[in-house]
């Protein structure tokens, strides 16, 4: 989460494994580009940084955010990999559906950690405006991809 006390891109670099040898799964949903863009630039950018080869980062789209459930446990189910990273934003509108999307992938994430063999790293930015995903997507906060990508690589390795 960010805050005033903790950037999304802010991490100890040492304490990152090696992911040299890792394969990475990203899902990210297709709705809000201009921010699951970002998202994603963040999270592939720092599993290079950190040894991942660009052959093993597979990418996969899905329209929206509740998708990144099924589109993940295909992944997890099919891919061989080391983790998933979900990548999404949703922003509050007017009416409810906000409440249940979000509710939606949050259960669905937790029940594929639950049941699965490999880890599924939860990147959905859920805000009240454009204006603070676009902060947690690259802007004062930081870039949510960048810290997805390092608890996907330390993930792997527990």
């Amino acid at each position: 989460m960010a805050t005033a006390l903790h950037h999304l891109s802010d991490y100890d670099f040492d304490k990152v494994p090696d992911a040299s040898n890792m394969c990475f799964g990203i899902v990210v949903a297709e709705w809000n580009p201009t921010v699951t863009g970002a998202l994603l630039d963040g999270a592939v950018n720092t599993l290079k940084k950190h040894g991942a080869i660009p052959e093993n980062i597979h990418v996969k789209t899905v329209p929206g955010s509740f998708e990144l459930i099924y589109g993940a446990r295909q992944m997890v189910l099919n891919g061989g990999y080391d983790a998933v990273i979900i990548l999404g934003s949703v922003i509050r509108g007017e009416t409810p559906h906000f409440d249940y999307i979000c509710e939606g992938v949050t259960y669905g994430i937790a029940r594929l950690n639950a049941t699965q063999e490999i880890p599924v790293i939860y990147g959905l930015l859920t805000t009240n405006d454009l204006q603070q995903a676009l902060d947690r997507c690259g802007g004062k906060f930081g870039n949510k991809g960048d810290e997805c990508a390092v608890v996907a690589i330390k993930m792997a390795k527990f």
